[in-house]
């Protein structure tokens, strides 16, 4: 391959996988919102602000505001997001176990989020 082929093909996969992240990112607020709005959560426009959104996480989960700042710790945050997405699946009465589908399980994640989002 020459230069041409490589650069051509290097900004191909990034054009791919920056438009691939706005979609998720849509996706997850769309369904954070919708989970707002089914458990009379207020400010479920926070769905689409990066950090507001783990706070309304924190809200629907009815966890404590500083429940952030542990999401925020490398490493650590990862128990308390799975924390919060347990809380919220009991919430919106689902058990409590899809919290480990949403988190570590790729694509089965976001057919989880939406159940939980549009499901009664």
């Amino acid at each position: 391959m020459d230069d041409a082929s490589k650069s051509m093909f290097t900004g191909g996969m990034m054009t791919f996988w920056i438009i691939f992240g706005i979609a998720v990112y849509i996706w997850m607020a769309i369904c954070l919102q919708k989970i707002a709005e089914k458990t009379n959560t207020p400010n479920g426009w926070l769905a689409w602000i990066p950090i507001a959104n783990i706070y309304l996480m924190c809200m629907v989960a009815g966890k404590a505001w500083w429940w952030l700042l542990l999401c925020l710790i490398p490493y650590v945050n990862i128990i308390f997001i799975t924390i919060l997405w347990w809380k919220i699946a009991e919430v919106r009465g689902k058990p409590g176990w899809w919290a480990l589908l949403i988190i570590f399980i790729p694509v089965v994640n976001f057919v989880m989020l939406g159940m939980l989002a549009f499901k009664d």
